[in-house]
């Protein structure tokens, strides 16, 4: 190359692309980028794809779809959770969802990682566990709030059918 362009930082706030196309960020702009990219408030909860929902008065409720696979939970950017927090270490712990059961491990994070309170290393998470990295508190949600339990939904369905079968049995008997 003969006259190679220079490579000029970007301003504060501003992207620049560097010689080749290739984009640089300032480092709070990834930031931003990664915390807006990694929870959301209009996420459902589902058994196969739950959430993580913040009860910290300072992340105010958001919500951190579990993927199926295995997710970082962590400060970092670079982390598939970002949970941001002075007591979160860097790479604070892992989830996994394989088939709606999630499995939460910590990773020799400073402050501990709590399942109801318990210090874990490795915890199968159930619908309504609080779950605690350093002191961020997060509630695990297989469905949202005022939805029914599987097992209300059977007994509800079991006893339409009874009821149904009960008004074809009183009709074919008055008729």
């Amino acid at each position: 190359m003969d006259n190679p362009r220079p490579i000029l930082p970007a301003a504060p706030g501003k992207r620049s692309a560097g010689p080749q196309g290739t984009r640089f960020f300032v480092q709070e702009d990834l930031r931003q980028l990664a915390s807006g990219a990694g929870g959301a408030s209009g996420v459902r909860a589902s058994v196969r794809e739950p959430v993580l929902e913040s009860i910290t008065p300072g992340l105010g409720g958001r919500r951190f779809s579990i993927r199926s696979g295995r997710q970082t939970i962590g400060r970092l950017a670079s982390n598939d959770i970002v949970v941001s927090g002075p007591s979160v270490s860097s790479s604070h712990a892992w989830i996994t969802n394989q088939q709606g059961r999630c499995i939460i491990m910590n990773t020799l994070s400073t402050n501990g990682t709590f399942v109801n309170d318990k210090r874990i290393h490795r915890a199968i998470l159930r619908h309504g566990d609080l779950v605690r990295l350093g002191d961020v508190e997060l509630v695990f949600l297989t469905r949202d709030r005022g939805s029914p339990a599987p097992r209300q939904l059977v007994r509800l369905a079991v006893g339409l059918i009874v009821v149904t079968g009960l008004a074809a049995l009183v009709a074919w008997w008055l008729l």
